[in-house]
């Protein structure tokens, strides 16, 4: 779950873009039909739901700049030592933490001592409904890792098994810059599949699937009309029974 690589991070503000939505959806070049299938099996248990986060959009984003104020965003420590390219920072009543003591979950964020903040009412909307639109019903998340993405952050493969309750699954919310998601098996040896990931496509699992292992490959560079030279991953996740 982790690089060498510390990339810089853009400085403008999130909502500073999410400001001139209404100009850019007049833009007839970013109101062309979408062609692709709206929803995709990609394992048993699996469901890729294209464009499923698009009308949360300009809250979802309003909201992560709350969330960064409240708990800023920081590239973790992994237990081995290294510093993951990727920058993370938490919402929910739980929040996923790395360092040398190993991978967890704590009601207070170590840097500030304060409760994460709550988690939005148009996360967990969302959430329960893409789960429910991946046939998981009764899904609570009470954990939400924000994750943002500049060019050459990863994820390397791994397993979402520090959680106490594997009956739920994972919901994964994806905007900003395409991405390559990376879906394979219960071991890292089984091979992968390579799903395109686009501004506001959510990926849903559990199941069979719950534990498969996942990652993402290194950001391309390039720049999104509202987040620009990054992505911003929502993971939703229930830790507790």
């Amino acid at each position: 779950m982790s690089g060498p690589t510390e990339p810089k991070f853009d400085s403008n503000s999130l909502m500073s873009r999410v400001r001139s939505i209404e100009g850019l959806a007049a833009d007839p070049m970013l109101d062309l039909p979408d062609t692709r299938p709206s929803h995709e099996r990609i394992a048993s248990g699996a469901y890729l739901l294209r464009g499923f986060a698009l009308d949360y959009v300009t809250r979802l984003l309003a909201e992560i700049e709350q969330i960064e104020t409240a708990a800023a965003f920081r590239q973790l420590e992994t237990p081995g030592g290294f510093r993951m390219s990727v920058a993370m920072t938490n919402c929910g009543s739980l929040g996923w933490v790395s360092d040398r003591r190993g991978y967890r979950y704590t009601t207070h964020d170590p840097l500030s001592g304060q409760p994460w903040p709550p988690m939005p009412s148009a996360f967990s909307e969302l959430a329960e409904k893409a789960a429910r639109a991946g046939g998981f019903e009764d899904f609570k998340p009470d954990a939400c890792l924000v994750n943002r993405y500049v060019p050459g952050a990863r994820l390397t493969l791994h397993q979402d098994k520090d959680e106490n309750d594997f009956r739920a699954p994972i919901v994964s919310v994806s905007l900003g810059l395409p991405a390559v998601f990376l879906f394979g098996g219960n071991t890292r040896k089984d091979k992968q599949r390579r799903v395109p990931l686009q501004h506001g496509d959510v990926v849903v699992w559990g199941g069979p699937a719950r534990l498969n292992h996942h990652g993402v490959l290194p950001l391309k560079d390039g720049h999104h009309p509202l987040l620009g030279r990054q992505r911003v991953n929502l993971t939703f996740r229930r830790a507790q029974r």
